[in-house]
């Protein structure tokens, strides 16, 4: 038997790495996809009942139209973070971590398969909620490209810090903490219920150095057609950011932090 030859890319690691990560959350797919979708419009709800409900508008569009695509972009970056970096951290807490590491797979197929699943597990979270909440809110499209374009940025750069904050954590309370206390504050002050035009000027000033209100307002933009931010300016924005998370994943991932003694 003569052994196989693996060329310049691990195609079939690759592939059976991203299709146990996106088999992963599909198996458990009532707490990765529909228990979300239920998160999201609890969110809908009491926001919109909160903020005024159909009377408001935001600028010239209604409260209740300005909220969904915000909201939904949130739901799949929280989902894409925790797809990677639960994946990593229950393999590390349970001690399987060494059956991804054994077989032959370079720092940039394991970065590649890992990303796909959080990026795969956004989407389909993002495209089942907007199918819900479409029920209760006309939704159009301005750009389907920016659409697109935002929301695949946007789960990369979520998945590539779950990557990270996995391999940094020794155990659940670390993930949890970065959740806590980087996600989540990040997310709610990135304009996802309201907009950073309505801050004071040195407040919306600050906003534009956060990462995730690219993500929203630019994902926003591809729906209503209108933008808080640069408009276009948000993919190169989100492009350096990638590019960061995935070069610092890569490096974690080519000298084994925490994952290799």
């Amino acid at each position: 038997m003569t052994a196989r030859r693996v060329g310049a890319v691990n195609w079939i690691g690759l592939r059976t790495l991203a299709g146990k990560e996106i088999g992963r959350f599909m198996s458990v797919y009532m707490q990765t996809i529909l228990a979300p979708i239920v998160t999201t419009l609890l969110f809908y709800t009491v926001f919109a009942l909160a903020f005024g409900g159909a009377e408001r508008l935001m600028g010239t569009i209604p409260y209740l139209v300005f909220l969904a695509p915000g909201l939904l972009m949130m739901t799949m970056a929280q989902n894409a973070f925790a797809n990677t970096s639960s994946s990593i951290v229950i393999s590390k807490v349970q001690g399987n971590i060494v059956d991804v590491l054994l077989p032959p797979l370079s720092p940039g197929e394991l970065l590649a398969g890992y990303i796909a699943g959080g990026v795969t597990r956004g989407l389909l979270v993002g495209l089942a909620a907007g199918i819900v909440i479409s029920l209760f809110v006309p939704l159009s499209l301005h750009s389907v490209a920016l659409v697109l374009g935002y929301g695949v940025l946007g789960t990369f750069m979520l998945s590539a810090m779950g990557i990270a904050a996995g391999l940094w954590s020794d155990k659940f309370d670390h993930m949890a903490a970065v959740t806590n206390f980087i996600v989540t504050p990040l997310t709610f002050l990135s304009g996802t219920f309201y907009s950073v035009d309505s801050l004071p000027g040195n407040w919306q000033f600050v906003a534009h150095f956060n990462p995730f209100f690219y993500m929203i307002d630019g994902f926003r933009f591809g729906f209503i057609g209108q933008t808080d931010g640069a408009g276009y300016f948000g993919l190169a924005v989100l492009l350096a950011v990638d590019a960061a998370l995935a070069a610092l994943c890569f490096w974690m991932l080519r000298t084994g932090y925490k994952i290799k003694s």
